[in-house]
């Protein structure tokens, strides 16, 4: 393994997702799981050397650990971008060679550049010489017309002379022409065996795998065969699915936890950032699939969904907690009830 500052294996991760994986989001899953890696939303270098920095990379300190994930293609450029970063506290890097939108295509970053290893290469070793915390790449398992296993092989073998240890691969390729991204989620066939061949291949590598993963055991099964597991999509549409995760694969205590206390830890944040005069909705869509799979979840979501943006506020969400309890003691109720009347029998 590299020597680079704080690099290690992080067993589990949450994806990189625009729209999605903002400081909001990343302060909520913290309040349920304290050791998965966490990822920013993509930014590009561009967009750290010339917008607003502030708005772009700042974050809570729970956040930690957390990867600030960047896009580009130009050495100089993620140079200079990736000092910000590191000063501004992120934990590490993460270059994106997996986004296959086509406005990512056309400036010629994201999946596009499994075609150009060489870049890519010379972008990490960029980045790593204005740093010392660690640069990972992530990127898919081939792109239309780069979609062997000896593409993949060859993609890893380069990029992996920069000094990269680390690789993070969505296990589908990505069809640059005609998908949409969200297309690129699901069209493509998730294909693992590539990347627990490239873990067998490089066995030196730190190799994580990304792709369609929503369960418990199946984190389990893939990390029989390769390093570290990214969720993606399930995360957000499952949050609480994390609330084991810090325990069986990080050796913490068991976290008794529950979605109540996960909801008053998140009220006071929500109260902070209304009392700046800013929109709770901005927070609060996150939190929609907190009650998953369990009584009231659809009447859960309706009443976080029920105000206007403007209008919502840190009260509504007192009063859909207290709702839900509500709810949980209604059919706590009728369980003891129905027990009862068995043993009667």
């Amino acid at each position: 393994m590299s020597e680079r500052k704080n690099e290690r294996i992080w067993p589990v991760s949450v994806a990189p997702m625009m729209d999605w994986t903002d400081r909001h989001f990343r302060y909520f899953m913290r309040q349920i799981t304290k050791k998965t890696l966490l990822y920013t939303e993509m930014i590009t270098a561009e967009a750290i050397l010339r917008g607003d920095r502030s708005f772009l990379l700042d974050y809570s300190p729970e956040e930690h650990p957390i990867v600030f994930q960047i896009g580009g293609n130009c050495p100089d450029k993620l140079f200079e971008a990736a000092k910000i970063v590191e000063d501004w506290g992120y934990d590490e890097i993460n270059l994106n060679v997996g986004c296959p939108s086509g406005k990512v295509s056309q400036a010629n970053f994201g999946a596009c550049l499994m075609a150009e290893p060489d870049t890519v290469a010379r972008a990490i070793e960029s980045m790593q010489k204005a740093v010392e915390i660690p640069v990972t790449v992530k990127h898919r398992i081939g792109i239309d017309g780069l979609e062997r296993y000896e593409d993949l092989h060859r993609f890893v073998s380069i990029v992996k002379e920069s000094g990269c240890r680390r690789f993070i691969v969505h296990a589908r390729i990505a069809i640059l022409g005609g998908l949409s991204p969200k297309e690129n989620r699901t069209i493509p066939p998730i294909r693992y065996n590539d990347v627990y061949q490239l873990k067998e291949d490089f066995p030196e590598l730190i190799i994580e795998i990304n792709g369609q993963v929503k369960t418990i055991s199946q984190i389990q099964e893939h990390l029989e065969k390769v390093d570290s597991v990214m969720i993606g999509r399930a995360a957000y549409e499952d949050p609480f699915l994390f609330s084991t995760v810090d325990h069986q694969f990080f050796g913490e205590p068991s976290s008794q936890i529950t979605r109540e206390e996960v909801i008053e830890k998140m009220i006071p944040y929500i109260n902070d950032w209304f009392e700046r005069g800013k929109s709770c909705h901005y927070i609060v869509r996150h939190m929609l699939g907190l009650w998953k799979g369990q009584p009231g979840a659809r009447k859960w979501r309706r009443l976080l969904s029920e105000h206007s943006k403007q209008k919502l506020s840190p009260k509504h969400l007192e009063n859909a907690l207290s709702e839900m309890r509500d709810i949980r003691a209604q059919l706590l109720a009728t369980q003891q009830q129905s027990q009862s009347s068995s043993v009667s029998i």
